[in-house]
């Protein structure tokens, strides 16, 4: 299939304006889609066609549009002739993992013909060609439908902005499905389309997987291509999997993964799907409830504590050893800063109309841009003595368990109108588990956790030392095997 496609093809952004963000529309919307595996095996075994499977995903995202705001632009005539030309490859016999299949991309990938805003208010130019990720996708067989919404560049753990409104919780819509792969977790936890990919730079992908009841896997830096970027946030961000169950992120994540002959970081090949279905064998984990230094003070709330301990225990009767520790984490804050404020720097100085920014992005740019060059440098030279360090816990231990999130996913508006200073503040004291495995650059998977009382997701961190995506993987498909978080769908669905 061809990677490019002209613009005049697309179809319209998706607009999702606060006043309508609320209203049900539960009636006449198409059933869930079924998974990103069970997709595949129906289009090969011709029970349904890729054509059906496409028009039904738009017509839920459509339908859903007004309630969630999951995506910033969809691909509806592109999309449905790629998908005739899938099920024209299907009848000649040609079989590719996701030949067929309808999955989505966060707004932070470029897509040929669609503008990659990133969650910024203004216009942009249509991308000319896909990003590595979306071309190893579409060589799989997929066909991309959409972009999903992400906050401004990525910055925080809610998707909400000017540029496009708030994108909202399946499961309950006063919240936030988190960020900021917010709109890609929000698409599948609704039963949108199978699968999507997002990024993650401090969380992003494994903070919504957790408030949304996902799977989420931020892999091995280098795993799945950032280009046309070579080191994407001073090398926080990666890109990685959301979906419903541990095979059908495995799947997405072989069918993603790979290197950019420009790419800086290129980790020796996983196989992902053959993981999980592999037994972890038995394990020693360490459960960690102290969170890095963030000067705020937060530790987890009683329940998320009370969902992560439940999940240890059933590791524990899984055959596992648990016990609880503390990863010598350090200041490893001091080189995170660096880091994501330059990488922020370097996005926002592209943007063409700066003023349309957010006021905190502004702040976040002169930030970087005064901590840019030597002290960056100096950040990234310490990963070699933080990986040292951190990585001891791994003489000990397999894996590291710790709550994704130190709260239940906060309500929509949260960080309405405030500082740059605050927004960091409180977004650390909801968010203290992510960040240092981006600093550190190994995997790491959300699993679910559970609900509050009040119906709301939560997840737990499987942490593991570099390259050990394969493990993380076994291990969360076992649980996923007990627990069968699968089974429970959020009201909008």
């Amino acid at each position: 299939m061809s990677s490019a496609e002209p613009t005049e093809q697309t179809g319209p952004a998706v607009r999702s304006h606060p006043d309508h963000a609320q209203r049900p529309e539960h009636a006449q919307r198409p059933a869930p889609a079924p998974g990103l595996a069970e997709s595949a095996r129906r289009l090969a075994d011709s029970t349904t066609t890729s054509t059906a499977l496409v028009a039904d995903a738009l017509a839920r995202i459509e339908a859903a549009q007004p309630t969630l705001n999951a995506f910033r632009h969809l691909r509806a005539d592109a999309a449905l002739a790629e998908a005739a030309e899938a099920d024209r490859s299907l009848a000649a016999g040609e079989r590719l993992p996701l030949l067929g299949v309808p999955v989505a991309v966060k707004d932070d990938t470029d897509v040929a013909g669609l503008p990659t805003h990133f969650g910024c208010d203004g216009e942009r130019p249509p991308a000319t060609t896909d990003s590595e990720a979306v071309r190893r996708l579409r060589a799989a067989g997929a066909v991309i439908v959409g972009k999903t919404n992400s906050c401004e560049l990525g910055q925080w753990p809610f998707t909400e902005g000017p540029a496009f409104g708030a994108t909202r919780n399946p499961w309950n819509t006063a919240h936030t499905p988190g960020g900021s792969s917010g709109g890609s977790a929000a698409a599948v936890a609704a039963g949108l389309v199978p699968a999507a990919l997002g990024s993650d730079g401090a969380g992003s992908v494994r903070i919504p997987a957790a408030w949304t009841h996902l799977v989420g896997i931020k892999p091995q830096r280098g795993r799945v291509s950032v280009h046309p970027h070579h080191d994407a946030f001073q090398g926080l961000t990666v890109n990685g999997p959301l979906a419903r169950t541990v095979a059908d992120a495995a799947l997405l994540l072989d069918a993603a993964a790979g290197a950019h002959p420009d790419d800086f970081h290129r980790p020796p090949a996983v196989r992902a799907s053959d993981a999980a279905r592999r037994d972890p064998g038995r394990l020693r984990i360490a459960l960690a409830w102290r969170p890095p230094l963030t000067l705020t003070g937060a530790g987890p709330d009683p329940e998320v504590r009370r969902a992560v301990a439940a999940l240890a225990e059933t590791l524990a009767r899984l055959g596992h050893h648990v016990e609880e520790a503390r990863p010598r984490y350090g200041l490893i804050g001091l080189t995170f800063v660096p880091r994501a404020t330059a990488g922020i720097a370097e996005f926002a100085a592209r943007h063409p109309e700066p003023a349309l920014l957010d006021p905190r992005t502004r702040s976040a740019l002169r930030t970087g841009t005064r901590l840019g060059g030597r002290v960056v440098r100096a950040a990234r030279a310490r990963e070699v003595r933080q990986h040292r360090r951190i990585g001891a816990l791994f003489d000990a231990y397999d894996v590291l368990l710790t709550p994704t999130t130190a709260a239940p996913p906060p309500r929509i508006g949260t960080f309405d109108d405030l500082s740059a200073w605050r927004t960091d503040v409180t977004m650390a004291a909801a968010c203290p588990y992510a960040w240092p495995w981006n600093v550190l650059g190994w995997p790491g998977i959300n699993v679910p956790a559970g609900f509050t009382r009040s119906g709301l997701p939560v997840g737990a961190q499987l942490l593991g030392p570099s390259r050990s995506e394969e493990r993380l993987i076994a291990l969360a498909a076992q649980l996923e095997d007990d627990l069968r978080w699968y089974e429970h769908r959020p009201p909008i669905s």
